[in-house]
């Protein structure tokens, strides 16, 4: 099986074992993009990117400390607030390696306009 085809059933069964009401679907990119694809069309509602990743900063998570970790992820994202202003956004993601990187990602789209984030996680079963 694809890794693609993989995420995307697991973004459709999220949709499934966790609705929301909301607006939109997005993604923290990139390797949760096909999950959200997924959560998208199962939850019949559209996929919209409300990130813009700076490609040029490296693997947050690994920060010796919290502070260079959450410095590193409002350097790394960058809000698209006209795709969402306004908007309940469901946000997926693929994995909590500690835990602190989505909360600064979560500040930066509600400080841009939105409305409510939510946030989702999937996991494939091994």
């Amino acid at each position: 099986q694809m890794v693609y085809t993989v995420r995307q059933r697991c973004g459709r069964q999220l949709a499934i074992e966790a609705p929301v009401d909301a607006d939109l679907v997005s993604t923290v990119p990139e390797s949760a993009t096909p999950a959200a694809l997924g959560y998208a069309q199962e939850a019949g509602l559209p996929y919209v990117e409300v990130l813009c990743k700076n490609r040029y900063v490296g693997r947050t998570f690994i920060a010796p400390n919290t502070r260079l970790r959450q410095l590193g992820v409002a350097q790394k994202f960058g809000a698209l607030s006209d795709n969402f202003a306004g908007k309940r956004i469901v946000l997926i993601d693929d994995s909590i390696v500690r835990g602190n990187t989505i909360s600064p990602i979560i500040k930066v789209l509600k400080e841009a306009g939105a409305k409510e984030v939510l946030e989702r996680m999937f996991q494939k079963k091994l």
